[in-house]
């Protein structure tokens, strides 16, 4: 086993009791709730979860997606938030090593995985998490890298301009978050957010495609968040924007 497999092995445990804390932060910070009191609760019973009932990935398979005590479902998002984190920041080390740029990307996808799942249930991505975690990156960045400094700020406002033209020109089509969102993923990828751009914008154009051939004229009324597709798009560029983007140009 290389170093870097044993690193995201070990970090594995502790990304997937983050993706815990993450789900408090998705069901609490957009209603300005504290994500500290009161304890977790079932959402349908208020009935306060035990320690044993709240264990990462666990507890949901020992309970078979249901609230122990009055039986309601429990939403498939806590489970996925959970594995999603784990894998993702485990990823980052196995990806990075064990370095500042491995604790960057790891805050970077866990972030997104938080806006991920609060613009798929609520269709906004708040503030609040976006333009701190966008600070946090860019200034965490221009210490790891100080001579790509212009670099990452130039990025983050260029893809935020690009997205800011394309909702003026196209209002229905996404909103200011997702303008704010782009402001981060340049601050984190650099000039490959041009890559994580391009591909978020194909995987939404897929899942539309998607909807008009199950739905037909009714997709026109249905919308989807663009800030998952964004975020996927910005995953894969960082794990792999550069050989995509060489690869781009190789054709031309």
């Amino acid at each position: 086993m290389t170093p870097n497999v044993a690193l995201a092995a070990i970090v594995f445990a502790p990304a997937l009791a983050l993706g815990s804390f993450l789900n408090v932060v998705v069901a609490r910070l957009p209603e300005r709730r504290s994500l500290v009191r009161p304890r977790s609760a079932c959402p349908a019973c208020a009935h306060e979860l035990a320690w044993h009932d709240n264990v990462p990935l666990v507890s949901y398979a020992l309970l078979r997606g249901h609230c122990r005590s009055c039986t309601a479902p429990i939403s498939l998002r806590y489970p996925l938030v959970e594995l999603a984190t784990a894998f993702l920041v485990a990823a980052c080390f196995w990806r990075f090593g064990l370095s500042g740029q491995a604790f960057v990307a790891a805050f970077f996808v866990a972030v997104l995985v938080t806006l991920s799942a609060i613009d798929a249930e609520r269709r906004i991505l708040p503030d609040l998490i976006v333009l701190p975690a966008t600070a946090i990156v860019l200034v965490a960045q221009i210490a790891l890298f100080p001579d790509r400094a212009l670099e990452w700020v130039v990025a983050s406002l260029a893809a935020s301009l690009f997205l800011f033209v394309a909702l003026v020109a196209y209002p229905a089509g996404m909103g200011m978050g997702d303008v704010k969102l782009a402001l981060l993923l340049g601050a984190a990828l650099g000039w490959n957010v041009s890559v994580g751009m391009m591909l978020g914008m194909l995987f939404a154009m897929a899942a539309a495609t998607v909807l008009i051939a199950r739905h037909g004229a009714k997709a026109r009324k249905m919308a989807i968040p663009f800030g998952p597709f964004l975020a996927l798009g910005a995953i894969v560029a960082l794990f792999a924007g550069g050989p995509i983007f060489d690869a781009y140009l190789r054709l031309f």
